[in-house]
């Protein structure tokens, strides 16, 4: 099952892709105007965005640029707005798929699980994942946050390459340390309190409805995203 932000202020055809994308499996949440889609992104995160473009409070362009601003998210663009220099807009802006008015709720449906294949295959492939606004590449080793890159000490960053590959998971101090530092190493659990306190302060601007790493006392860390 997949997460769809549906935003659309047309309130039939809201009621209509609902209940066809609920019949395939996905879990959909529906925003009427631009402010409530924005807040809803931040807080869901979903998989994909169908994004209508005229939209009260924002228009649909922009909130698929505040989207791109922070997430490799698909944006398929639904709106009456057929003219070919529109459909070129919305896909030079960043959209994956753009649908015009009036259209069959089939087609959409089919159009959103072509787009979440070829995602989680380009995902797969540039081993890439977002955090909401925290970006890391596990090939490259690069990290960015707002679009920012971070710099870490080396063994600071192969600790947190290893806990975001595990989201959510827990963690010994002795198995971090098997894992990032190895099993021959001599020193102090404490290097590995005072990684995770360099890491935190690093990632100090990673908002918290985002993710944390996780103290849970007497246990270990964890990277906790939401």
């Amino acid at each position: 099952m997949k997460s769809i932000l549906l935003v659309e202020d047309e309130l039939v055809i809201s009621r209509v892709l609902k209940a066809y994308l609920q019949k395939e499996g996905h879990q959909v949440w529906q925003a009427d105007d631009g402010i409530a889609a924005i807040r809803l992104f931040d807080e869901k995160k979903p998989d994909l965005v169908l994004l209508d473009v005229m939209l009260p409070e924002r228009s649909g362009w922009e909130i698929l640029q505040y989207i791109r601003e922070k997430s490799a998210c698909p944006v398929i663009i639904l709106t009456a707005l057929g003219q070919t220099d529109q459909k070129l807009k919305g896909l030079n802006q960043g959209a994956d798929d753009y649908i015009t008015k009036p259209f069959v709720a089939e087609e959409v449906v089919a159009r959103v699980n072509a787009v979440l294949r070829r995602s989680a295959i380009l995902v797969k492939d540039q081993e890439t994942r977002f955090f909401g606004s925290l970006r890391i590449n596990f090939q490259s080793h690069h990290v960015t946050l707002h679009g920012l890159e971070l710099v870490f000490h080396p063994r600071d960053l192969s600790l947190l390459l290893f806990l975001a590959q595990n989201p959510n998971q827990t963690f010994t101090r002795e198995q971090l340390i098997d894992q990032v530092w190895g099993i021959d190493f001599a020193g102090s659990d404490r290097a590995v309190d005072l990684a995770i306190k360099r890491v935190r302060k690093t990632l100090e601007n990673w908002p918290a409805q985002e993710g944390e790493i996780k103290t849970l006392r007497g246990v270990g860390y964890q990277f906790c995203v939401y």
